[in-house]
């Protein structure tokens, strides 16, 4: 009685009406909220139904590479949408790998030291076309026309043969180090071919120790880590005590082992030597989106293919390499090092952007984080193949040395039946066959045919992508 009163004093006598949509408000909200609740349940179903394919998706492909862990994270906007971690992180101790697991970075480490080496730009205390010999003086003269961006973007000729060149169970200084590099003869005149080149990136961590008076990690974990609150990213140690740290991996033999030890030094050089989880990582994906680090015309710099003397342009910036699926733009990086295989895609024009970090050497993680990606958007999945059978005799004349461009080469070898890949510098793959001469990889957006002359004798391959490449066959 008292509420239908005060429910009435609350109403001018005059607007008779209101009271009947007050009623009538609590009737539609009351439904409104009902709706909302049987939304918010649908999609949530949608959303565990969508996190179960992925799921599904990254075991199936754990079990089949014979992967021991993986974790991953997806980013939309900037924001996480899923990180989860499958398999072990150490099988020796059976610790399941989860988000916050701790992988080294392999290569993707490059693009933190371009960053470093931009902020520096950025500051005028390194010009983008300084010859390096202004930080090297003592270098050769075949290097007076080598510039800073010539090594970010792996122009400059510096030979990749360093780690052949040297014992990878020895500590060497900095200044060994720089003087191994300074007494390599370059490989090509600077700016005439692109040829990755790990010593490159190691030269530019030493640079920015000239030019900082800091150890290029340390400066990573001033300007970069720090500031974007990437707790878990640093400098490889062995002998430091680490939490949520993985064990890498390899194969050899159908033998799953551990990695190969190499001496401290080694890991600490600025081509690629960082511990990181795939949450750092997005937070590292969110800080591209604004200019907290840099400037966005020098980030835009950083994603800029880069172009030769001849004019031909190669598809790889400052530290990251450029590719497209169904004229979706990617930018992306992958790692290898040490039992460890590494990517990160920023699919930029869905702002979406996936990380897979796996503790095995060659397990292919950027065909993983496309197939991730083609479940949030269909027109990001690999084109699809069909593969068939064919007598495993015929991959015998395929198999041999095939020359890319000048330094980087693919052997493929005949591993009983299975015609298997392996780029300079990079892990093992398998190719399958769609007819006798036409082969893919799995997951990725790249096929491969094979040429032969009148003589019937394999001459070169090409290798279908974004663009067409001939490989011709050395050996």
């Amino acid at each position: 009685m008292n509420t239908l009163i005060f429910a009435v004093r609350s109403v001018k006598i005059n607007e008779p009406s209101n009271l009947r949509y007050n009623f009538a408000a609590a009737f539609m909200e009351k439904k409104m909220k009902h709706w909302a609740t049987v939304f918010l349940m649908i999609l949530c179903a949608l959303r565990i139904a969508h996190a179960d394919r992925i799921d599904n998706f990254v075991k199936e492909e754990l079990a089949t590479r014979r992967i021991p862990g993986i974790s991953i994270s997806v980013m939309k906007n900037g924001v996480i949408v899923k990180a989860q971690g499958y398999g072990y992180s150490n099988l020796e101790h059976m610790v399941p790998a989860k988000p916050e697991t701790i992988y080294q970075s392999g290569s993707i480490g490059k693009q933190f030291t371009a960053t470093a080496v931009m902020i520096l730009v950025e500051e005028g205390r390194v010009g983008l076309d300084d010859p390096i010999t202004k930080y090297f003086p003592d270098g050769p003269d075949s290097w007076k026309n080598v510039k800073v961006r010539h090594l970010l973007s792996h122009t400059g000729g510096i030979s990749n043969k360093l780690y052949d060149e040297i014992n990878m169970r020895e500590d060497y200084s900095e200044d060994q180090i720089l003087k191994k590099i300074e007494s390599m003869p370059l490989d090509f005149n600077a700016g005439d071919q692109w040829n990755y080149s790990n010593p490159g990136y190691v030269l530019l961590g030493i640079l920015i120790h000239k030019v900082t008076g800091k150890f290029y990690g340390d400066f990573l974990q001033e300007r970069i880590f720090r500031p974007l609150g990437m707790t878990t990213t640093r400098i490889i140690s062995e002998a430091d005590i680490i939490p949520n740290r993985a064990a890498g991996y390899v194969i050899k033999k159908g033998v799953l082992r551990n990695q190969e030890w190499v001496a401290p030094m080694i890991n600490t050089t600025a081509d690629g030597s960082l511990y990181f989880t795939v949450l750092d990582l997005a937070k590292w994906d969110a800080a591209l989106y604004g200019e907290k680090l840099l400037k966005r015309s020098n980030l835009e710099q950083m994603w800029t293919p880069t172009k030769l003397n001849d004019g031909k342009v190669e598809p790889y910036g400052f530290g990251w390499g450029f590719d497209d699926i169904r004229k979706h733009k990617i930018i992306d990086h992958g790692g290898s090092w040490q039992g460890f295989n590494t990517y990160i895609a920023r699919y930029v024009d869905d702002k979406l952007t996936v990380v897979v970090l796996c503790n095995l050497d060659g397990a292919n993680p950027g065909s993983i984080a496309h197939g991730i990606a083609g479940l949030y958007n269909p027109e990001l999945a690999p084109l699809p193949h069909k593969e068939v059978k064919i007598d495993s005799k015929l991959l015998d004349q395929y198999t041999g040395e095939y020359e890319v461009e000048p330094g980087y080469t693919i052997v493929l070898t005949n591993d009983n039946g299975h015609l298997m890949g392996q780029a300079s510098e990079g892990p093992q793959f398998e190719l399958f066959p769609e007819s006798e001469k036409d082969f893919f990889i799995k997951a990725e957006e790249i096929s491969i045919t094979f040429v032969k002359d009148t003589n019937g004798k394999v001459t070169h391959m090409v290798l279908h992508r974004s663009k067409d490449q001939e490989a011709r066959k050395i050996r």
